[in-house]
């Protein structure tokens, strides 16, 4: 019998990375540790989500996939990706600025590297005093234009800074260049794909005294030079109903923020449904199962289950997400 379901946290170390993230779920890490991402439901193929709890503990994402196929992911999302999950949900601390960077959409992704291309979208947990990000450029350029300023070391008068708080959103379509700034705790809903071509990384080196690798030219033939808009979602938040932050052919974002117990009925739904919790905490249940979801954890429902019941602690807020 399917259940929700909550995977092992998948920690990464990065050069930007901070203390957040295993601060927040409570996991002890080595001291001089910079976590920049969680990958909290992935399916990669250097990363597949295994099961934390319940009767299906210790089984992977893929082979869930294979052994309940539509009943796990919907009829619809299978007949399109088979047993290939399609989204990766992360939370991403950025304790310094990410690179500049772009992704491939999926024509350009499939040629030149045989997988999906990457959209993503970005919600804004937490941002420190004066944190800003980076998504689309300040004004409308051309290629010729991008590459002149490229070589002469002014990219960065290109870049549109955007202020950032908590509750901000944004959509970054595969062509956006965009780069999260450092002081913020985001929580990420993307394709399944880890292509990312970085365009500038502020000259730093690694602790062995590297630079990361750029991708110049292939960033050049997947920028969309002409996107001057933020991505940035405006919305109006209201208790205790699904509020819809995005929404795209790869998937749909809804928040919902919890003040009292409330009942989610995915019965036309065809797809299964993540539950990001973003701050606060709360149970999640169905008919026969009941599991906690704590401060940046994330739950898989799976399409078979039709119904589901929030109840809060005291209050939490959480990105709902389905294809």
């Amino acid at each position: 019998m399917l259940h929700p379901l909550k995977f092992n946290p998948i920690l990464k170390e990065m050069l930007w990375g901070g203390k957040k993230i295993p601060a927040r779920l409570k996991i002890d890490v080595a001291k001089d540790a910079t976590v920049g991402e969680n990958f909290a439901v992935s399916g990669l193929e250097s990363d597949v989500s295994v099961v934390s709890e319940g009767p299906l503990k210790g089984k992977n994402l893929k082979e869930l996939i294979e052994d309940y196929k539509g009943d796990l992911i919907g009829k619809k999302v299978y007949d399109a990706f088979g047993s290939k999950f399609p989204l990766l949900i992360k939370y991403i601390d950025a304790n310094d600025d990410l690179s500049i960077q772009v992704h491939p959409n999926d024509e350009q992704a499939k040629i030149k590297h045989n997988a999906f291309g990457k959209t993503e979208m970005w919600y804004v947990v937490e941002a420190e005093e004066n944190a800003s990000l980076i998504s689309g450029f300040s004004k409308k350029t051309t290629a010729e234009e991008f590459d002149e300023m490229h070589k002469n070391g002014k990219i960065m008068e290109l870049m549109k800074k955007h202020p950032t708080h908590e509750g901000d959103t944004f959509f970054i379509p595969a062509g956006k260049v965009h780069s999260i700034g450092s002081g913020n705790l985001i929580a990420e809903i993307q394709q399944t794909s880890d292509i990312t071509y970085r365009i500038y990384d502020f000259d730093r080196k690694d602790k062995f005294g590297n630079s990361r690798e750029l991708h110049h030219e292939l960033a050049m033939d997947s920028m969309n030079f002409s996107d001057d808009d933020s991505g940035k979602v405006n919305y109006d938040l209201t208790n205790n109903t699904s509020i819809k932050l995005a929404s795209c052919k790869y998937f749909t974002t809804n928040i919902i923020e919890a003040t009292q117990p409330c009942d989610k009925d995915y019965t036309n739904c065809d797809s299964f449904v993540i539950l990001m919790n973003t701050g606060g905490a709360c149970e999640i249940s169905t008919s026969d199962y009941t599991t906690s979801l704590n401060d940046m954890e994330a739950v898989l429902i799976p399409a078979s289950i039709n119904k589901v019941s929030i109840t809060p602690k005291s209050s939490v807020k959480l990105l709902e997400v389905y294809i």
